[in-house]
């Protein structure tokens, strides 16, 4: 089976590629930097403010 590699949009073997669903390692990489960039987002709320409402203050220590 083939698919189309989700950064480069080439034909990508799916059966024993270990890079699946990219096409290389090289995609790979790219794909991985763009999530550390945040290029990529899942919509939601941060983090940094889901701990402020269960903590009731701003995460620091201070708040004692």
């Amino acid at each position: 089976m083939k698919t189309k590699c989700p950064v480069c949009k080439k034909e990508a073997q799916w059966e024993g590629n270990p890079f699946r669903p990219f096409c290389s390692e090289r995609c790979r990489q790219i794909d991985l930097g763009l999530w550390v960039s945040e290029e990529y987002r899942i919509p939601g709320e941060s983090a940094e403010k889901e701990d402020v409402k269960k903590t009731g203050g701003d995460g620091g220590e201070d708040d004692e």
